[in-house]
């Protein structure tokens, strides 16, 4: 029997839904249709709990009933997702690229290495294919596009907000005054100083992340906030994102690049200032003498694009537009081919970011000798023309690892270039990246071409030491020697710390907690909008009812995303989709209203087919 309800009614009963909204916020009447309550279980970390408890009071009003499945940490997520027994998990995505490709390749392309649902749609996938091959101006429409086919048509994910990056950092302690916030990428460690130099040989900076297991040291075997700072940090790469996701060369391996005309050819000058660092067998951390130069620059591209070269390889897809990497040798290319940008010829641009002239070009990593003019120079061919693979070379899972140490944990279990699992045992064997052995000792594994070498680690946090091998005597050489990253879960026992002077960066904070810390003249409190989007991911395997649209727009429809803003004290910003962000920013001109009567009627529309 349809039920009459008033759309400012907040009670529920057992059959009945909760209709609220409307223009104008006036009490019209309107008639619902009759609906069985439904069962909806959500997947999420304990730490999202706050998220799960507003979901819970939306989706019972608007007729299912909520079950939650808590797990303690990411990889308890992990495990229960693959298990399948969830209907919508609270997930996070950040594009630390800044670029648009990147927000929605690896969750949504059918493709995708983090595509859980999974959305698998030629629209989709065609959608996601053309933005890439296309310049900045003519991908807007395109994005625009796939954001009506995900949201709009087809209901694929349910956005809950974006959150404002803020940070906090002890003035008392940290020299504020020149470091940056970054929209896209995370803190750069080596920029930090001191307000007291003196400390920097004998006091380690404290920072802090909320998981204490590490999925993995290796690059490209994860792409997950456990392991991200420790990757960034210990692995060189061929460029980095300015604050505004422009390109910067400083604190990475190259002195310039150039772009070729036609948008498919890419050539870095590489540096020869960069070693390998890792720890002595007494536990300090060293400069192995090893040059990080072309050859482990191609290497590590080359296992970064290919599926099969680790197990679990998470990256893959970020760099499958890579079709050739080679250390150039040919000097007379760079003046035979033109800038895209500029016209001038790409050794003209080389050139402008270096003090000597460019001689000629060695093959291999020992013979480069800046100061003698002798330079290597790594050139990428795309597979088509694709601007967008500088951002995805900002990653740190292109981040360059030493090929002679690589393949001296992994040769064993490889057969022809790919990584043969039949060789693997996950349960006793050792890959390079192994945390789990790394925390029990290995720590000779790692050899970093980074600023920074992790130099042990246990329940508690991990020590990271300056790379006395990267760019010795250079302004972005770091300052600080020893960096500490605590592990600790709960963002308010973080803050809390924080507020405590045991902690001196808080590199995220709580919503809650930003009016506390600002009122603080101690700590110096910075919020900027940020290319992060969380959301409900929704399970869409075979056999599950949510292959169904209208069940998945019943939940769309259920949401009020102004009751995270509200919660979350204006530190967080509606978001219409992952894309969002880069194509409005925080003032988005599309926002996803709640809309009871919508939730109702796809609702009905779903139990009907239940009944044919």
């Amino acid at each position: 029997m349809k039920k009459l309800l008033a759309l400012a009614l907040s009670a529920v009963m057992a059959f009945s839904l909760v209709a609220c909204g409307g223009e104008g916020g006036g009490k019209e009447e309107v008639e619902l249709l009759p609906v069985q309550p439904e069962t909806i279980k959500i997947l999420a970390q304990t730490n999202r709990e706050a998220e799960v408890n507003i979901l819970r009071d939306q989706l019972t009003h608007a007729g299912f009933v909520v079950e939650a499945d808590m797990q303690p940490d990411y990889a308890s997520v992990s495990a229960a997702r693959d298990k399948g027994d969830y209907d919508i998990c609270i997930s996070g995505w950040s594009t630390g690229t800044g670029n648009l490709d990147y927000a929605v390749r690896g969750i949504l392309h059918s493709t995708g290495d983090y595509n859980y649902s999974p959305v698998v749609d030629e629209e989709v996938d065609r959608l996601i294919d053309l933005g890439a091959s296309q310049t900045q101006a003519q991908a807007v429409q395109t994005y625009l596009d796939l954001e009506t086919r995900l949201i709009d048509e087809m209901a694929y994910m349910i956005p809950l907000y974006s959150p404002k990056s803020v940070s906090a950092y002890n003035k008392d302690i940290i020299d504020v005054e020149k470091l940056k916030m970054y929209k896209s990428s995370g803190p750069m460690w080596w920029e930090y100083r001191y307000a007291d130099e003196s400390l920097n040989a004998t006091r380690p900076i404290v920072f802090t992340q909320n998981s204490a297991i590490m999925s993995t040291l290796d690059p490209v075997q994860g792409n997950d906030a456990t392991m991200g700072t420790a990757s960034s940090n210990n692995y060189a790469k061929l460029i980095a994102l300015e604050v505004d996701d422009t390109f910067r060369l400083e604190g990475t391996a190259s002195h310039a690049y150039a772009i070729a005309e036609g948008n498919s050819e890419f050539y870095f000058l590489l540096r020869d200032d960069i070693y390998f660092g890792t720890n002595d067998a007494n536990g300090n951390v060293i400069n192995t003498g090893v040059r990080a130069g072309g050859e482990d620059v191609v290497y590590s591209l080359e296992r970064a694009s290919h599926k099969d070269s680790v197990p679990s390889h998470k990256t893959f897809t970020l760099h499958n537009h890579l079709d050739k990497i080679e250390v150039l040798t040919n000097l007379a290319e760079l003046s035979e081919k033109l800038d895209s940008d500029t016209g001038a010829t790409i050794l003209e641009t080389l050139q402008k970011g270096i003090d000597n002239e460019i001689a000629a070009l060695v093959a291999k990593d020992e013979d480069a000798d800046n100061a003698a003019g002798k330079y290597q120079v790594v050139k990428i061919t795309t597979t088509e023309p694709f601007p967008q693979v500088l951002n995805f070379l900002c990653h740190s899972s292109a981040g360059i690892v030493c090929k002679e140490q690589v393949e001296k944990y992994n040769a064993k279990y490889m057969t022809d270039g790919k990584f043969d699992l039949d060789k693997y045992d996950v349960s006793k064997d050792v890959a390079y990246g192994d945390f789990a052995a790394f925390k029990k000792g290995d720590t000779g594994m790692l050899w970093c071409s980074g600023p920074f070498v992790m130099n042990k680690v246990d329940d508690y946090g991990a020590t990271f030491v300056k790379n006395p091998g990267f760019k010795a005597g250079q302004e972005d050489t770091p300052a600080i020697e020893t960096y500490y990253l605590k592990f600790i879960a709960d963002a308010t026992a973080a803050a809390s710390a924080f507020r405590a002077g045991e902690i001196d960066v808080l590199s995220s904070v709580d919503a809650n907690m930003v009016g506390t810390l600002q009122a603080d003249e101690k700590f110096e409190v910075r919020i900027k909008d940020a290319n992060s989007t969380y959301y409900c991911y929704i399970n869409m395997r075979e056999g599950s009812k949510f292959n169904n649209v209208d069940l998945r727009k019943a939940v769309l429809y259920s949401i009020n995303q102004q009751d995270f803003v509200d919660y979350k004290d204006g530190m967080v910003n509606k978001v219409y989709s992952v894309v969002d962000t880069f194509l409005h920013g925080g003032d988005t001109p599309r926002v996803l209203e709640q809309d009871l009567v919508k939730a109702n009627k796809h609702l009905a529309a779903y139990q009907a087919t239940l009944a044919e």
